[in-house]
């Protein structure tokens, strides 16, 4: 009877060791994933702020030429005289 108890303790030993590597290796998962999930956000911060960077450039630079043709367009409304 102490040889079938022992067995069974034996086993539940195994079978909680087995249960703790799997939760072991699902967790290592989860932490891998969210590891490259946050590498991607990073890369995918540096990528968008750069974008934005040169857009934002050009919208200065149509900005400032929109300005320059504001003008034009003022001045010929006011003196059309300059542009004939």
């Amino acid at each position: 009877m102490a040889r079938a108890g022992g067995m069974t303790n034996a086993v539940n030993v195994g079978i909680a060791v087995q249960a703790d590597w799997e939760n072991r290796e699902f967790i290592s998962n989860i932490s891998l994933n969210v590891r490259r999930l946050f590498d991607f956000l990073l890369q995918f911060e540096a990528t968008t702020k750069s974008k934005l960077a040169a857009l934002n450039e050009k919208l200065d630079i149509l900005e400032r030429k929109l300005e320059v043709l504001e003008v034009q367009v003022s001045s010929a409304t006011t003196n059309p005289s300059v542009f004939t």
